[in-house]
Parts: C-alpha cells; sequence; structure tokens
C-alpha cells in the first residue's frame, strides 16, 4: 500500500515537473519558427532545437528548445525570445500577438526583414523591445506607443522610414530609446519624460530642437542626434537638463547655440559634441562654467571672434576642438605650457602666433585671404 501511495506521489511529481505550455503560445512559438527560412537556420543554433515533439517549457531541456526562450516559473508561459545571431532570415509573425506574457523580446544581429506588425500592441507585459540590426523597414507602427510596461526600445540599424510616432510620449516607462541609423524623417515629438537614453543618429530628422519635446525630461543624460538635419537656434534651456551628461549634435544645420551658465553653478556635463554644424557668432564662452565638462568640439561652423579665456584655465578640459572656423588673435598661452592636458585641434582658423610645433595647431591656419574675405575685409594683417 504504501509502495502504491510513493508510486502515485512519484508520478504526480512527475507530471507536475513536465511544462504545459499554453497552446496559444506553442502556436505563436510554431508560427514563429515557420516565418523564418529554413535555409537560414544552422544545425547548431538555437532555432534548430525548437522541435515541437516536445513540450517548449518542459525542463531539462537536452535536446529541445535548449536556447531562445524562456518560460514562467510554473513553466506554463513563454515569457522571453532572446535569439542568438547567426543571421537567421525571415519576417516577424502577426502571431506574435498570442505571448502575452513576453517581457523580453530580442531579435538583433540577424536578417529579419519587413514591416514590424502592428499587433506587437498586444504584448502588454513587453519590457524589452530589442530588433536592431536587421532589415526591418516600413513606418514604426503606431501601436508600440501603448506599450506602457516598456523600458528599451532599440531599432536601430534598419531601414525604418516615416515619422515618430507622435504619442512617443505614452511609453510611460521607456529608459532607453534608440532608433539610429535608419531611415526616419520629420519632427521630434513630445518625449517620453522617464527617458535616460536618447539615441536617433543617422537619420532625416529635421525642424528645431523644441523645449516642449524635452519638456519633464529630468532625468535624461545622454542624447545622441548627430548626422541629421536639425536646424535653427539651440536655445539655453537644452543644456540646463538637470541631468544631462553627454551630448552629441554633430553633423546638422544648426546656425545659433545660446549657452547659459549651468544653475546654481552645478553640472553633470562631461561632453559636448556641436562639430560639421552651420554655427555663427563667437564661441560660447559659458561653457567654461560647466564644471565637469572634458571634453568639447566646435569644429568646422562658422564661429568667429578669439577662444575665449576661460577655456585655457579649465582644468577639468582635456579634449578641445575648435578647428575649422574663423577664429582670430593669438590662441591662450596657457594651452601650450608643459604641464597642459589638452588634447584636440585649433587648426584651420585665422589664429596669429599658433606654434607649429605644437600638435593643437594643426592642421595650418587658413591663408590670410580666405580669412579677410570672412571679415568683409576688415581683418587686419
Amino acid at each position: 500500500m504504501m509502495f502504491k501511495i510513493f508510486y502515485l506521489l512519484l508520478l504526480l511529481h512527475l507530471l507536475q515537473a513536465q511544462a504545459l505550455t499554453s497552446p496559444a503560445d506553442i502556436s505563436a512559438l510554431k508560427a514563429f519558427k515557420s516565418s523564418i527560412k529554413p535555409s537560414s537556420i544552422p544545425s547548431w543554433s538555437c532555432l534548430a532545437s525548437w522541435d515541437f515533439a516536445a513540450d517548449p517549457c518542459a525542463v531539462p531541456r537536452r535536446t529541445h528548445f535548449i536556447c531562445g526562450v524562456s518560460c514562467s516559473p510554473d513553466a506554463t508561459r513563454v515569457t522571453q525570445i532572446t535569439l542568438d545571431p547567426v543571421g537567421y532570415s525571415g519576417q516577424l509573425t502577426p502571431l506574435i500577438s498570442r505571448l502575452t506574457q513576453l517581457t523580453t523580446l530580442d531579435l538583433s544581429d540577424n536578417y529579419f526583414f519587413g514591416p514590424i506588425p502592428s499587433s506587437i500592441s498586444s504584448l502588454r507585459n513587453l519590457q524589452t523591445l530589442s530588433l536592431e540590426s536587421n532589415s526591418f523597414s516600413g513606418s514604426i507602427p503606431d501601436s508600440i506607443t501603448t506599450l506602457k510596461s516598456l523600458e528599451l526600445l532599440d531599432l536601430s540599424h534598419n531601414s525604418m522610414s516615416g515619422n515618430l510616432p507622435k504619442n512617443l510620449n505614452s511609453l510611460s516607462s521607456l529608459r532607453r530609446l534608440d532608433l539610429s541609423y535608419n531611415k526616419l524623417t520629420g519632427f521630434l515629438p513630445k518625449l517620453p519624460f522617464n527617458l535616460l537614453e536618447l539615441a536617433l543618429r543617422g537619420n532625416s530628422l529635421s525642424g528645431y530642437i523644441s523645449e516642449s519635446s524635452f519638456d519633464g525630461l529630468t532625468r535624461l543624460a545622454v542624447v545622441e542626434l548627430s548626422v541629421n538635419s536639425f536646424s535653427g537656434t539651440l536655445g539655453p534651456w537644452f543644456f540646463l537638463l538637470p541631468s544631462l551628461q553627454q551630448v552629441d549634435l554633430a553633423n546638422n544645420s544648426f546656425t545659433r547655440v545660446v549657452i547659459s551658465n549651468p544653475a546654481g553653478g552645478n553640472s553633470d556635463l562631461v561632453a559636448v559634441n556641436l562639430g560639421f554644424n552651420k554655427i555663427e557668432g563667437n564661441v560660447p564662452a559659458n561653457f567654461a562654467n560647466y564644471p565637469m565638462l572634458s571634453s568639447l568640439s566646435l569644429r568646422y561652423n562658422r564661429l568667429r571672434g578669439a577662444i575665449p579665456l576661460g577655456y585655457s584655465k579649465k582644468k577639468t578640459l582635456r579634449r578641445l576642438f575648435l578647428d575649422g572656423n574663423f577664429l582670430i588673435g593669438k590662441p591662450p598661452a596657457e594651452f601650450f605650457a608643459g604641464d597642459t592636458a589638452v588634447t584636440g585641434s585649433l587648426g584651420d582658423n585665422c589664429l596669429r602666433g599658433c606654434p607649429g610645433n605644437s600638435q593643437l595647431c594643426t592642421p595650418r591656419q587658413k591663408s590670410y585671404a580666405i580669412c579677410k574675405q570672412a571679415y568683409g575685409g576688415k581683418l587686419r594683417s
């Protein structure tokens, strides 16, 4: 009798150990694998081990579903799909929407193509969506903005086009947004207020950088908007964002930058790149008052006047690029002192007395004729 009870308990334990994955999840996984070209699935890859003769959430996984998929603790629901980067090619099936407990979808560094299905909005528990370095195309579906739990959205290095979703700020949990190196156009909408990192490099975005887009972003630390077509004036509010640390706005069409002193003399700003724009006027002297600034690039703009003396007295400054402008006068002697730690370039300007044996002075200065023309013939020899 005791043996039978022991046997029944053991059998019950074994049955409980066997996964009972939701049928809807199984059908979604089948559809997901079926949408990928079999010829792009290496025999040793994660997807090759997805053999539906076994239950996807069954443990231990010695031969089937050995990687690429994770399940809930009770082994009933699929919670993560994280593919290995082996070159899978195919489309993302709309039936992915059946995996309603999915928290992570990571297909990065493969060859997925076609649109991102709007049905992805059904993944209400999704926290990480990483589709970077594929060939996805079409517009970013507006429905993606309903994913209130999403913390990371990375669609970089694809072929996405069209405007950014108007309700992007609805992603109230979003911490990191990377849409770099796509074909996105249009203006910058209002951004999610919990954002820590914003990366939109290498698109065709245009228009002004509006204060309303950044309203309430008290935690934003990293802004990377280089290689776009943003224009106009960058207002004094921008560098006063309270948590800002790194800014890259190079290779745009900004014409003016207004820099205020940091509020209360405090700022976490460490690195600024405004190179290769169309910025006119004098070199912004107030950058010298940002206490932690160590890297500043204003190279290849249309700046005039003298180099602010405060730059040479700033002990935290380690990299300074002012080359490719129309700066005049004699550069501060402190830049060439034996104990200076500043690297970069003051070359290709209209400076006088820049020591030829200093690396800071390369490339050589513009010709007098070019400089005189730039100053309307009023430049003294």
